[in-house]
């Protein structure tokens, strides 16, 4: 199991807050495939041309990481400020 947890509008969007997914092995970016197929509205919300930063257990990462069972992954929405 990996936990995964959506922060500010991407929470709204997804109606959820978090989750706990089965995860056999993959990296990132076969997550964000897997979210992405859940339907249109995931489709839209994570979508690559998105600005958001992916986080794995309190790491923000920068290109594909392998996630094992255990891992705390999550996504986070452009932040501005005013």
């Amino acid at each position: 199991m990996i936990t995964i947890t959506y922060f500010g509008n991407l929470k709204d969007q997804l109606h959820c807050n978090e989750e706990a997914i089965a995860w056999e092995s993959g990296d990132t970016e076969l997550l964000l495939s897997q979210l992405r197929a859940r339907d249109e509205v995931w489709n839209s919300a994570l979508a690559p041309e998105k600005i958001f930063r992916v986080v794995v257990n309190d790491e923000i990462i920068f290109a594909p990481v392998e996630l094992k069972s255990g891992d705390r992954v999550a996504f986070l929405p452009p932040v501005t400020g005013g």
